[in-house]
Order: C-alpha cells, then structure tokens, then sequence
C-alpha cells in the first residue's frame, strides 16, 4: 500500500495467524518504521498497554512500544524504529536490518499478547 507520505508492508506471520503493518514514513531526519498487528485496544486496556510498553522499553528498546491514538476511537499497540536519513546502507544490509525490525516486533506483539492478554 502506498500513499503520498508513506509506503506500508504487510507480513503475514505464520505461527499466529496474525498480519503485520510496517508503514515506512521520513521525518527531516529520520526514517521512521511504525509496525503494529492491528490489534485495537479497548479503553479498560490503555493502562495495562501502557505498564506494557514501559516493561518493553525498559528490557529491550527497540523496537519502541508505545500506545498510538489514546484519545481516539481506536487505540492500538505500535513499535517504532528509526535510522538516520544521512545513513548509507547497502540494499541486502537494509533488508536483513528491516527482516529483523519484523522479526523483533513479533516477539513484542506474541509477548503482549501473552504475558499482558493484548
């Protein structure tokens, strides 16, 4: 899927039946990778998301958990990497590095999933 400010990948991961959206954005500086599994998260659960995402970030970092879209209608569970606009990288290093960024936000979805029921 693709649009004027940004490029989305789904991945199918196999094991959970489960489709991953990794929206490629650019910033002045940064390319930004949004990566969630469509999960919404009901309002009784922003604040067991949130203790989530703080135990996530603290214990591994990338990619970053966070909770997108509190006040709107349908909040969701989203990890985000970034890399430098101003870095060079070879096409088969981007892609290991991008096979990886998806590879680590299934560990943080299946580990939401099954540790917090997200």
């Amino acid at each position: 899927m693709t649009d004027t400010d940004s490029v989305s990948l789904q991945c199918d991961i196999e094991e959970t039946g489960r489709l991953l959206t990794v929206r490629f954005m650019t910033t002045k500086r940064l390319l930004v990778a949004f990566v969630t599994d469509g999960n919404f998260l009901r309002h009784d659960q922003l604040a067991v998301a949130a203790a989530a995402s703080n135990a996530w970030n603290t214990e591994q970092l990338n990619p970053m958990l966070s909770v997108w879209d509190v006040r709107g209608p349908r909040p969701c569970l989203a990890g985000v990497c970034d890399l430098p606009l101003t870095c060079r990288i070879a096409q088969a290093d981007f892609d290991a590095l991008a096979s990886d960024w998806v590879e680590r936000a299934r560990q943080m979805f299946t580990r939401c999933h099954q540790v917090f029921q997200l």
